[in-house]
């Protein structure tokens, strides 16, 4: 897997935002970024368990002639190295993007026009690529926000372990301070004892790492905690193909009540 990220250039204002949200996360990461220019309106992603076909809206072919030079100065005005993918592959005449990425950006919807993401929908091809991706995939916030804090949601399932490893690393490459959030539905004894597997004793008993709990059941309500200056992270579940399934109503509620950039990791995700 290399240690890079892909993005797909939407060459509009929304897009101009969601770029600057991926170089961000690459400055604090110290990786490089692949820009895909796309010149037509789908490409395909071949993963282990299966190949996501993703449709683009039209917004994502306007002004060609400019597209690179409006990312190239992007990246540029933040100092992250970068690359601009061009594909060899096709199938059907339809482009393959590669799928080795160490973290993809989408934003909530790839397939329906920008007007319609404030609504805290994820589209479905997003939500096909987070399932079936060996990668964790970066969700922009609307307009562009810096972060120097990291807030992992855990609850002590496989998908939140994947999540907090996700988390860790992410704190550590960026050295942005990591929270740990947790709304309690299993014994606390537990929890403690996953934490202490995953290697974060230590740096919970000396205050490195700090431990968010909440024992009543007004998530809503909780999510006033996560401040603005926070890249949260989460995971998804990968059951079935109904939102409700594959995201869990937890999920669902902290990605449509927060306004902060998000990475999701799916349950096939490599960190």
């Amino acid at each position: 897997m290399r240690l890079e990220l892909l993005h797909i250039f939407r060459n509009t204002p929304f897009g101009r935002e969601t770029l600057t949200q991926s170089a961000f996360f690459c400055q604090q990461m110290g990786m490089p970024i692949d820009i895909y220019v796309p010149r037509e309106s789908q490409f395909l992603m071949y993963f282990e368990h299966g190949v996501v076909t993703v449709d683009l809206d039209r917004s994502y072919l306007r002004s060609p002639d400019s597209a690179h030079d409006h990312a190239r100065e992007v990246v540029e005005s933040l100092e992250v190295r970068h690359s601009f993918f061009e594909p060899t592959r096709f199938t059907a005449g339809l482009p393959d993007l590669r799928s080795d990425y160490a973290f993809m950006s989408c934003p909530r919807s790839i397939s329906d026009l920008s007007t319609k993401i404030g609504l805290g929908h994820i589209g479905s091809r997003v939500r096909a690529i987070v399932k079936q991706a060996p990668f964790p995939v970066l969700i922009p916030a609307a307009s562009f926000t810096q972060w120097n804090r990291v807030v992992c949601f855990f609850g002590g399932s496989a998908n939140a372990m994947i999540a907090l490893q996700c988390a860790r690393e992410i704190s550590r490459r960026s050295e942005a301070r990591l929270t740990i959030f947790t709304q309690i539905e299993k014994e606390t004894g537990t929890l403690e004892h996953q934490l202490e597997r995953a290697g974060l004793a230590e740096d919970l008993g000396e205050g490195r790492v700090e431990w968010l709990r909440f024992e009543d059941d007004d998530l809503r309500e909780n999510l006033y905690a996560v401040h603005s200056d926070a890249l949260v992270v989460a995971g998804a579940h990968g059951h079935g193909v109904a939102k409700d399934l594959v995201f869990g109503n937890k999920l669902e509620l902290i990605q449509s009540e927060l306004p902060n950039p998000m990475v999701i990791a799916g349950p096939s995700a490599v960190v």
